[in-house]
């Protein structure tokens, strides 16, 4: 029996990754994942994002699309076969929103257009400023889409992104990202046990 496939989208600073590490634990049979991958362009796009190789943004839509591809295939499809659900950090929802700043969004849609539709995208809301203030808070490193002008654009790409995801008909849930880790975790927990019954 194939398992459930679950993205965790929103702005940099939003909980995402927090989020999946509580699921997972709540879950059991599961298998957590992220985007941009562990793969070899995955890897590369971090550095790229990091800033420590030099490509134009033009690039970035070509490289997560093939990034993405490879994720498929490589990790996210062999684990949903075993019956596992898996939770991924970001998926084409993230390059709807992120990479329209750069590339027509007809041109980043059809790009994607193919690739595995989630049973669940879960998008946590939270203002640019507000993502802006936990990003410092970290005290690492920027990367590139890191400053409040971005995610100010950021923020209207995903507002657009998740739009146009849920009029094809895609299973898309609003979450407040506000809020202690074990508050937003309950919304969270409640949106995946509907989705997974």
């Amino acid at each position: 029996m194939s398992g459930r496939f679950i993205v965790i989208e929103g702005l940099d600073g939003c909980g995402s990754t927090t989020q999946l590490g509580m699921l997972a634990q709540r879950l059991g049979n599961s298998h957590t994942t992220a985007e941009p991958s562990t793969g070899p362009v995955g890897l590369f796009i971090r550095e790229a994002l990091r800033g420590e190789v030099e490509i134009s943004d033009a690039v970035l839509p070509y490289l997560f699309a093939a990034d993405r591809m490879d994720h498929l295939e490589r990790e996210i499809e062999p684990a949903l076969r075993s019956g596992k659900t898996v939770i991924c950090d970001r998926y084409y929802g993230s390059s709807l929103a992120y990479q329209t700043l750069i590339a027509p969004f007809d041109k980043v849609a059809t790009l994607n257009a193919d690739f595995r539709t989630p049973d669940l995208t879960i998008f946590l809301d939270i203002s640019p400023e507000q993502a802006l203030e936990r990003i410092e808070a970290r005290g690492e490193a920027k990367e590139r889409f890191e400053t409040l002008s971005h995610l100010q654009e950021i923020a209207s790409g995903y507002a657009v992104a998740m739009a146009y995801l849920q009029q094809k008909g895609e299973n898309v849930l609003h979450l407040s990202a506000l809020g202690t880790p074990e508050e937003v975790h309950g919304q969270v927990l409640t949106a995946v046990s509907t989705c997974l019954s």
